[in-house]
């Protein structure tokens, strides 16, 4: 079953970011993907509503490109299962999923239901959390919405919106406080909703084997003008890790933090390990893999980056530093 996944993207970003923009096009232009695009209200009580549902039901709407839409209300789990079912029968074709969280805040109960749920599991494959920020207004948003960071924070990748409209000065200081909040996304500028199907689809961002990338530049930029809630760091060591200290630890800060650790993520050097050991999480939900051998000549090291709301940055590093061998 595994190989037959369908893969899924989370495209989130704060209100007027140009999300909606970004699907229109991937609904109606001939990109050759059959995409379900899922656009979930989540039941939240929008002032369209009523207008737009007098009944309370599911719309699927298969689109001229081959593409499908799906307006849906209410349960996650079920809309999902539903498709996959329809799609088995032969009812309906497509071989990916795109979610818009709409007004919803936070991504991570959305990326939670990949890993909770062992229907969804067997059926879907999460492969990447897409946040678009304005780049005119997402310095202001992000200074008046913690919501915006935590959509950052979650982040795979970032697209970058109304970058024509943007002051070049005030757009690099926007990236570099995403780059602050977020060292593991790659930024993309899009110009009116036009990103490349390349640039959000198949990035396996939730693959624990996929390759760590945190930005050089992250490592070198220290100035915070912004005091912003989420933030990041990177926990790095040429010393061997205890492994089940440090099981203990991290299970112990995930207990403690993890509703506010929106994304954590590491390559691993383990004592008595030939391996790379890769590891990630989002909020509660952790896990664990082997990765490839430690290379000839290659000095094996941990690299570990943490995203998170008003993490305890010193009682972490001092407590990682006491899982060292």
């Amino acid at each position: 079953m595994a190989g037959n996944q369908v893969p899924v993207t989370i495209l989130t970003g704060f209100l007027g970011s140009g999300k909606t923009t970004l699907l229109n096009r991937i609904l109606k232009e001939d990109h050759g993907h059959r995409i379900a695009v899922i656009e979930n209200e989540f039941g939240e009580e929008g002032v369209d509503n009523d207008l737009l549902l007098q009944e309370r039901d599911e719309q699927i709407v298969e689109m001229n490109n081959g593409c499908i839409c799906c307006t849906v209300r209410g349960d996650l789990i079920r809309i999902l299962g539903d498709l996959a079912e329809r799609r088995e029968a032969g009812e309906i074709a497509f071989d990916r999923v795109i979610i818009e969280t709409t007004g919803m805040a936070d991504p991570g109960p959305v990326a939670q239901t990949f890993f909770i749920d062992d229907e969804i599991a067997d059926r879907y494959l999460l492969d990447a959390v897409i946040t678009v920020v304005d780049a005119v207004h997402g310095d202001k948003q992000l200074d008046e919405h913690t919501e915006a960071q935590e959509q950052v924070g979650f982040a795979d990748r970032i697209l970058m919106s109304k970058v024509d409209l943007a002051d070049p000065a005030a757009q690099e200081r926007l990236r570099e406080r995403l780059m602050r909040i977020n060292p593991r996304a790659p930024i993309k500028p899009v110009n009116f909703g036009n990103a490349p199907i390349a640039e959000i689809l198949d990035i396996r961002g939730f693959n624990l084997n996929a390759i760590l990338e945190i930005d050089p530049e992250f490592l070198t930029s220290d100035e915070h003008e912004h005091n912003d809630a989420i933030q990041s760091f990177v926990f790095r060591s040429k010393k061997p890790f205890d492994p089940a200290k440090l099981e203990d630890f991290l299970s112990g800060v995930i207990q403690v933090y993890g509703p506010d650790l929106l994304r954590y993520k590491g390559v691993l050097f383990m004592k008595g390990s030939d391996r790379q050991t890769v590891f990630q999480g989002v909020h509660m939900m952790m896990g664990a893999d082997t990765g490839r051998r430690w290379q000839p000549g290659e000095k094996p090291s941990s690299k570990m980056v943490f995203i998170g709301r008003n993490l305890p940055r010193d009682m972490i590093v001092k407590g990682l530093e006491q899982c060292l061998a």
